[in-house]
């Protein structure tokens, strides 16, 4: 991150350790419907419209919006979700029309998992998971990390105190 977001108030000293946004896989099923929506419409405007059919030429049209308009949807929320380790804090940052920012301090953090299933490991993600002093249930779950491996080593360095550069 070369500029800190508005959201995000570091303290002094503070620097930012790993960054990221989930896995493009996070859109989930509006990118293959997007896709599939943009290449149906294109492809009625392709072949069927040579008969001057308006309504072939419009059903066309409002295919390929409509995909367009659910990828636009799906990369909106995607890009408004972002994973921030610092040198003493997690943040988990969500919201598109409102902000909803969690944060915990590092030494709050009592235990961490990661989970990657079969189809997380061939496509890069995972789920890295944060529990709290005090609390059996999960307290922030990081959803489809890519390179979760990375950003559970980055994290592991800075709950043990080892000093990693910013980036």
């Amino acid at each position: 991150m070369e500029k800190t977001p508005d959201w995000l108030h570091l303290g002094d000293g503070e620097r930012i350790v790993w960054h990221a946004r989930p896995h493009p896989i996070a859109m989930g099923w509006r990118l293959p419907v997007g896709f599939g929506l943009i290449i149906g419409g294109l492809l009625v405007l392709a072949l069927l419209a040579t008969n001057s059919n308006p309504l072939v030429v419009a059903t066309g049209l409002v295919f390929t919006v409509a995909g367009v308009g659910v990828l636009f949807i799906g990369f909106v929320f995607w890009t408004n979700t972002r994973y921030v380790l610092t040198s003493s804090q997690l943040y988990l940052k969500r919201g598109v029309f409102s902000r909803d920012v969690t944060q915990f301090r590092l030494d709050r953090i009592q235990n961490t998992t990661l989970d990657q299933g079969v189809i997380g490991r061939l496509l890069g993600y995972g789920q890295l998971t944060v529990y709290t002093a005090g609390s059996a249930e999960p307290e922030l779950t990081f959803d489809r990390v890519p390179n979760p491996g990375s950003a559970a080593s980055k994290l592991s360095q800075q709950l043990e105190g080892g000093s990693e550069p910013a980036i």
